[in-house]
């Protein structure tokens, strides 16, 4: 069932790319039609072995962007005139450290969160590489999820309906419900073909009406099913039913089929975009507040959180077993969905991406490796407080590490190879594509 889904996403993908391509035009016309841009977010790219010079030149201009608070057109866009800026900022977030004044708040939390100016991240963004290449909020995916499926029934009504089953609703305990209840439907009428009790559904009836009808796509997987409505006499009374017609069904078998798909409980999955940023130091120091996306807690829990801060105070000043100290640091990690991942590199700059609070620490080594200008190296990372992460620790989640909200860790090559970077005097780390993504100061 899944490979039937994946080959209908790629059908639709394939018409949408021929459709975007605009109408056909004679060899000797010219074509008027102009593609806009999509709305993508720049993301780290495919590896490769060796950037090309326009690349690196491109690479180069973006930084030095950066550092043009030096008026001289001479300047330098060198690699060691980028490193020199970095080491400026590190020297001047240190003379500075001791007068930065924090931002007084005086409204709730969820007000702060929404009107920071040090917002470490905008926002959580997710793609859907099923449909489309864009990036877009969970939100925005709802929408166009919503949109695309429902635009698909006409041509195939039965496997779209039940993938608006499985993606359109968002009570996960309702849909089961649903599921079940449409199951049943489905299993009477192929266990009792002749049977014609089992041929109708009331729409009156209080499971009908409670539990299916409000589900999206539960009536277009009745249409599939070959069910119509009509107006029945019961009892003396004229009522709405939906009625099972064999002939509107090609063959028992294809209510076999809506059976296995509405229990495979396939759906539209999304994939969380690691919105990937590059920073200076300063930048990295700025901005440290967090969205309100990542928080797994509503606007009235966090009020609530802000609350209890006091209490938490008071508790820090007690004698707590270890049970308790963890207890408390359980329950902060559960206030979080996403964790926020800055490495910083050697060089000061900074490698930043959003991950799932239960994604493992080996996605981590995967994006920090995607990232990296020489790819397939071995290569470490600590925590602030120096501890090295061991590849015992590859197939633990980043709340089990304790690695939520947001963290940095430093990177640095493996011994192995450290020596002869050291040698070479090769001091870039990431690749030159992805440093066109650092942020304006």
């Amino acid at each position: 069932m899944a490979d039937k889904i994946k080959k209908f996403f790629a059908k639709k993908k394939a018409e949408a790319k021929f459709k975007l391509a605009g109408p056909g035009h004679r060899l000797n016309e010219s074509s008027t039609t102009i593609v806009g841009p999509s709305k993508q977010r720049p993301t780290y790219v495919a590896q490769r072995s060796q950037p090309s010079d326009a690349t690196r030149q491109a690479a180069e201009a973006a930084l030095a962007r950066f550092s043009n608070q030096n008026k001289n057109t001479g300047f330098n866009t060198s690699l060691a005139a980028i490193q020199a800026q970095v080491r400026r900022e590190l020297e001047a977030e240190k003379k500075n450290a001791a007068n930065v004044e924090e931002v007084s708040h005086s409204t709730p939390l969820q007000s702060n969160l929404e009107a920071s100016p040090h917002l470490a991240v905008k926002g959580v963004y997710f793609r859907c590489p099923l449909i489309t290449d864009e990036v877009l909020t969970k939100e925005e995916w709802k929408v166009k999820i919503k949109e695309f499926l429902f635009e698909q029934l006409e041509e195939e009504r039965g496997l779209t309906a039940c993938l608006i089953i499985q993606s359109c609703n968002y009570n996960r305990i309702k849909v089961k419900e649903c599921v079940d209840i449409l199951c049943r439907y489905l299993d009477n009428i192929i266990a009792n073909p002749q049977e014609t009790k089992f041929h109708k559904i009331r729409c009156s009836n209080a499971t009908f009406r409670d539990k299916v009808l409000p589900i999206l796509g539960a009536t277009d997987l009745l249409l599939a099913a070959g069910f119509q409505q009509e107006v029945l006499d019961h009892n003396g009374t004229n009522e709405e039913f939906w009625v099972f017609k064999e002939q509107n069904i090609e063959g028992f078998q294809a209510l076999e089929l809506l059976r296995e798909a509405l229990k495979s409980e396939d759906r539209v999955e999304l994939e969380l975009d690691r919105n990937v940023q590059i920073l200076f130091p300063a930048q990295a120091a700025q901005r440290v507040d967090l969205p309100k996306e990542f928080y797994a807690l509503s606007p009235e829990e966090l009020k609530k959180e802000q609350q209890l801060r006091t209490e938490v105070m008071e508790k820090q000043m007690q004698l707590r077993t270890k049970a308790m100290r963890e207890k408390d640091e359980l329950r902060e990690i559960r206030k979080y969905k996403f964790a926020l991942i800055r490495i910083r590199f050697p060089d000061g700059l900074y490698l930043q991406g959003t991950f799932s609070v239960y994604e493992k620490f080996s996605e981590v080594l995967d994006f920090v490796q995607d990232n990296l200008e020489h790819a397939g190296l071995p290569f470490i990372l600590t925590s602030a407080t120096g501890h090295k992460f061991e590849e015992s620790d590859n197939e633990s989640s980043l709340a089990q590490l304790k690695l939520v909200p947001a963290v940095i860790l430093n990177f640095q090559w493996d011994p192995s190879v450290a020596d002869e970077f050291s040698r070479a005097g090769n001091t870039s780390y990431l690749k030159p594509e992805v440093l066109l993504l650092i942020q304006q100061l």
